[in-house]
């Protein structure tokens, strides 16, 4: 399979506006919000990682690479879920380069480059996160044959990488991608109509989520290490 490439000369002026739009939003809206793991991230990133603009994905990985071992490796979007999982497995996240349009800055059906890059790469830089989805992915690409324990750890995936949240001495913060990337998902978890529970792995891969609209449920760790050792246990 040939690699793909990001192709930096093919975004527009548009698109570099939508990036700075978008990033300084969040990090605005972020800072009271996200734990402080994700933050730190974010700040070690901000040399190649900013508003300023979008980011060049070769200096990008130069330093994710030093900070974590981890790379990007660019996908069309949407892949095969055993090709997911090996990646991950590999230290290789996977991300698009294409991203969304100013008439679409609340909502998208697939994940744009500004979800898989501003939402997840932070992440990455902590050891506990790192060695948290480099297991996840080992254990995936073992089952990924097995569509019963595939849809489980989908779920697990998604109330954790995506959409997870951390208790901390300063209160619920946020760590999951799907909702540091998105303005109406950082502020709807703060509403008090929403529901918050414990994490505990085996309610979670038996809990469907919700794609197609915002969530009504969430999971709450209490450390990025008891999150890993979670994995520790079949899952």
């Amino acid at each position: 399979m040939n690699r793909l490439k990001q192709v930096y000369s093919a975004y527009t002026e548009e698109d570099f506006q939508v990036w700075k739009l978008l990033f300084d939003r969040q990090l605005a809206n972020l800072q009271d919000k996200a734990c402080a793991e994700y933050l730190q991230g974010l700040k070690l990133l901000q040399p190649v990682l900013n508003a300023d603009a979008i980011p060049e994905f070769g200096a990008l990985n130069k330093l994710l690479k030093e900070l974590s071992g981890w790379t990007i490796e660019v996908v069309p979007g949407l892949i095969p879920v055993n090709e997911f999982f090996e990646m991950l497995s590999q230290k290789k996240f996977p991300s698009s380069t294409w991203l969304r349009k100013r008439d679409q800055l609340d909502y998208l059906e697939e994940p744009d480059m500004f979800h898989d890059i501003f939402g997840h790469i932070p992440q990455l830089v902590h050891p506990d996160y790192s060695n948290f989805m480099q297991k996840f992915g080992e254990i995936g690409y073992k089952n990924h044959s097995d569509k019963e324990k595939v849809i489980r750890l989908q779920r697990l995936y998604w109330f954790t990488i995506e959409f997870g949240l951390i208790e901390t001495t300063s209160g619920v913060r946020i760590y999951g991608a799907g909702i540091t990337s998105s303005e109406k998902e950082t502020k709807h978890i703060f509403l008090d109509s929403i529901i918050v529970k414990a994490y505990d792995k085996e309610t979670i891969m038996q809990t469907d989520y919700i794609i197609s609209d915002i969530q009504k449920v969430y999971f709450k760790i209490d450390s990025f290490s008891n999150l890993y050792d979670s994995l520790l246990t079949e899952c």
